[in-house]
């Protein structure tokens, strides 16, 4: 029998055969393997009689192999590639189990809903920021926008007052000569009357600013003269003083008050004690604001009481106006 006859029947032969006989060929016992690798006299003789279903994992299977290979001088990729071959019947047979297992299946459904679910809150997450952009940062952009185009185009369609054209400044208009002529025919035939002063005040144009422009003519002399308004009405006058607003509150305890003019001067702005009485005036209407009410005893305005359950009330605190 050649070398490559007994290598062949080697390969053929079970990983746990052919470490028993490199072992007896070296002479060694079981135990003195088990010493060397740190493991249990079982272990070992469940490696030689291929019974792996006593080792814990595939993984630490092929390292006690490969450690055992060595020890008794065999090639261990070798051992480790016959080991393969001789495992693959069985991770056949596991895989078809955990298929048929009914908890599997549901496990890998629930690894299914929960990616499921994932793409499902990305989906989401994604729109709600979309949904914000479009809320929130577009209308923001938009508005920048416009406030950056919205100069150019009210520069193009307005103008100062100072660059208007020349034609677009109204003038007055130039003297008819035709009633300029007829103009000079009434004043030589003497009823020019007070007619067209009475026109002039009906108009736009100011009593006092109105003048006669002189005719020009070798023969009638100029006048000039102010026309007094025909509707003009008399100056009003004031007859006496600005009108004065007279206040007189009295109090039956502690209360803050403040009393303010139409013009916002404030006439009184106090701590005002049991018995006093503030008396204040000032130009009308008089805003008063009450820190207190129940420690008012009386509200007089111009000889007049005032009830102040006419006005509303806050926590006890009340603002109102007085006017004549």
């Amino acid at each position: 029998m050649t070398s490559d006859d007994s290598q062949q029947n080697a390969a053929n032969e079970a990983v746990g055969l052919q470490l028993k006989r490199a072992r007896e060929r070296q002479g060694l016992s079981v135990a003195q393997i088990a010493d060397a690798q740190h493991l249990r006299n079982g272990v070992v003789q469940a490696i030689e009689n291929g019974d792996y279903a006593q080792i814990d994992s595939e993984l630490f299977l092929k390292g006690y192999v490969r450690a055992y290979a060595k020890q008794v001088g065999l090639d261990a990729d070798a051992i480790i590639a016959d080991l393969n071959v001789e495992l693959e019947p069985a991770r056949i047979q596991k895989a078809r189990e955990l298929e048929a297992n009914p908890l599997i299946d549901i496990e890998r459904r629930r690894r299914r809903k929960r990616r499921i679910a994932k793409l499902f809150l990305l989906f989401a997450a994604m729109v709600a920021v979309g949904a914000l952009v479009v809320m929130f940062v577009m209308p923001k952009f938009t508005a920048g926008q416009a406030d950056a185009e919205l100069p150019a185009e009210t520069g193009v369609m307005s103008q100062p007052d100072d660059a208007l054209p020349e034609d677009s400044i109204s003038l007055p208009d130039e003297p008819d000569s035709k009633s300029d002529d007829n103009n000079e025919i009434q004043s030589d035939l003497g009823y020019l009357d007070e007619a067209p002063a009475a026109e002039l005040v009906a108009g736009d144009v100011e009593p006092e600013q109105v003048v006669v422009q002189p005719e020009v003519s070798d023969q009638v002399p100029v006048v000039a003269q102010t026309i007094e308004p025909a509707l003009a009405q008399p100056p009003v006058t004031e007859s006496s003083g600005p009108v004065s607003g007279v206040l007189e509150i009295a109090f039956t305890g502690d209360c803050w008050v403040q009393v303010s003019d139409a013009t916002g001067h404030r006439l009184a702005s106090s701590l005002q004690r049991a018995g006093d009485t503030l008396q204040v005036s000032g130009k009308p209407p008089l805003k008063v604001v009450i820190g207190a009410v129940s420690t008012v005893d009386t509200i007089r305005f111009q000889g007049e009481s005032v009830d102040i359950r006419d006005f509303p009330v806050v926590n006890n605190r009340s603002e109102f106006t007085l006017t004549i």
